[in-house]
């Protein structure tokens, strides 16, 4: 027993000593790469800031040849600062002129999460004004004239364009899913390491931020340069436990049931070994942020517990920053009265990007259902029920997507009922939303849900999936009624539009108006004042961490 005792003696002192080594070596090696970045790109860098500057003399020049004409537009971006400005001693750092990098490489998509991306640099241009913002993007045939002018036409936000700027990714095919038909979850991840090392070959950035999900890009970063922060603003985990749980039998989404057999216990065993991957590379990011309850819920489950016991940071500081809806906007352009419920019309909305997950199949079933039963509503005599789909298409894949969606509409024999919008503007939106009466959402987990909020501002009444964002955040009671129906399968959807397509003119008109009032917790200043509260967080150690 002696024997074994003093051999374990031995052997504990150089386990210990071989792996603060080996932990050693890969920090060493990681700065010492990351060192080659900086390098690369400083002269980059100095040319970037010149033009900045250039941009600006450019800008005010302008601005002074326009003075005493009325508020520019493009210059609105300055009349957020007093909403968002705080005490003298939050502002300290108000002349901070750092970089912040944006790693958004769909930047141009036009989706939800685009829109978090665009409200968060015009709430950072009010807050740091003497910043740089570089969006990291792969829409290499799109310049910056052309992205500024869509988020304008797409989401009414105008930015301050001297300070924001484009930097162009040329292997933006590796976080594909098709380039992955295999272990795509592992696929993807490993291609925004790639993605991310063709980010830093451009610029390194002072404070380096993830809004669309790339977790495994941020933990390269912390890598590579341990004084820059990160920050992920987190829309959906990659992987969650209702994701392993759905592959039990009875279980839901795209893969719902397909864990039995050989092959179904390879796939478990294959996302639990990514999960503890994912939760690994969580623990690195100093501010996180997510969308909804429903994700901080599953963020916390999964990087918590790595996040209490290898950095200064812990669970509790996971904040839901809920994304910024366009709510005042649709509340000035939408009109909730009893004149204008005789504009209205028994339709049903669905605004979404042509992608799989988020179910135009269901819904379109649904909808057939619905319509075989014949309908006829007394508030809207005469009129037959349309289902208007819109949603922005990004590539081949989604407008394929499309035509495949309208082979079904031709087979559920719904097509003349069926309208389908692509990349509409704002404003064809708006219009939409004035004259439909309910809103669908058929994603099953959906993490949040803007176009479900744009519905509640205009006053429609939703119908949506039973799940994630919509259901907890959402679409839930005011003043102890309801604002809307959640549902699951096709005849619980058909349900929920006979319902809400069979009130009275008077029960309609309360239940749009507890709508519009629970979309007020969803505005834009509401993500503003939360984003600058933790972009701060970052500005701060920034600072702190290049002092030393």
């Amino acid at each position: 027993m002696g024997s074994y005792v003093n051999t374990f003696a031995v052997l504990l002192p150089s386990a210990l000593f071989l792996s603060f080594t080996l932990a050693s070596i890969f920090r060493r090696t990681g700065t010492l790469i990351g060192g080659r970045f900086r390098q690369a790109s400083r002269a980059r860098r100095e040319l970037l800031l010149e033009r900045v500057a250039t941009e600006k003399r450019s800008h005010q020049a302008e601005q002074e040849h326009r003075k005493g004409k009325e508020i520019k537009k493009d210059d609105v971006w300055e009349q957020i600062e007093g909403s968002l400005l705080g005490s003298e001693e939050e502002l300290a750092d108000r002349d901070w002129d750092g970089i912040i990098g944006f790693f958004h490489p769909f930047c141009n998509a036009g989706g939800g999460g685009e829109r978090v991306l665009w409200a968060a640099i015009r709430a950072t241009q009010a807050r740091y004004p003497s910043a740089t913002c570089v969006v990291y993007t792969g829409d290499q045939d799109h310049d910056k004239t052309a992205i500024l002018r869509r988020v304008k036409d797409r989401f009414n936000i105008l930015l301050h364009p001297p300070t924001v700027h484009f930097l162009y990714l040329s292997k933006r095919d590796w976080v594909l899913a098709n380039k992955w038909p295999r272990f795509t979850l592992l696929g993807q991840s490993f291609g925004s390491l790639v993605l991310a090392w063709d980010a830093f070959s451009l610029l390194v950035p002072d404070v380096f931020v993830d809004t669309m999900g790339y977790a495994f890009a941020l933990a390269l970063s912390s890598w590579f340069f341990p004084t820059v922060p990160t920050g992920a603003y987190v829309h959906y985990p990659t992987i969650s436990t209702d994701m392993l749980d759905s592959l039990d039998t009875g279980g839901q989404g795209i893969n719902a049931g397909t864990g039995a057999g050989f092959r179904g216990k390879a796939k478990r065993w294959y996302w639990q070994l990514f999960a503890w991957l994912y939760c690994r590379v969580g623990s690195t990011i100093d501010v996180v942020m997510t969308n909804s309850s429903w994700t901080q819920a599953h963020i916390q489950t999964l990087w918590g517990p790595y996040r209490n016991n290898e950095t200064d940071s812990d669970s509790t500081d996971i904040d839901v920053v809920f994304p910024p809806v366009a709510v005042e906007e649709v509340v000035s352009n939408v009109v909730v009265s009893e004149a204008s419920e005789k504009k209205r019309e028994p339709s049903i909305l669905y605004i979404a990007q042509f992608r799989p997950e988020k179910n135009h199949q269901l819904i379109l079933e649904a909808f057939a259902s619905f319509m075989q039963s014949s309908p006829t509503f007394p508030s809207y005599p005469g009129a037959t029920p349309k289902l208007v789909l819109i949603g922005s298409v990004r590539d081949s894949d989604d407008a394929t997507r499309v035509y495949k969606l309208r082979l079904l509409a031709r087979e559920l024999h719904i097509a003349d009922n069926v309208e389908f919008i692509c990349d509409a503007s704002w404003s064809a939106m708006l219009e939409r939303m004035q004259t439909c009466s309910l809103g669908v959402n058929g994603m099953w987990n959906e993490h949040f849900g803007i176009g479900v909020v744009e519905y509640q501002a205009a006053g429609l009444i939703s119908v949506v999936n039973d799940s994630g964002g919509p259901k907890l955040d959402i679409i839930v009671e005011v003043d102890g009624k309801p604002t809307g129906y959640h549902a699951s399968t096709k005849e619980e959807y058909a349900e929920g539009f006979t319902k809400g397509l069979s009130l009275s003119p008077e029960e309609s008109l309360a239940t749009r108006k507890r709508a519009r009032k629970s979309a007020q917790r969803f505005t834009d200043k509401g993500f503003a004042d939360k984003w600058i509260r933790n972009l701060n967080k970052l500005v701060k150690l920034q600072i702190a961490r290049a002092t030393k």
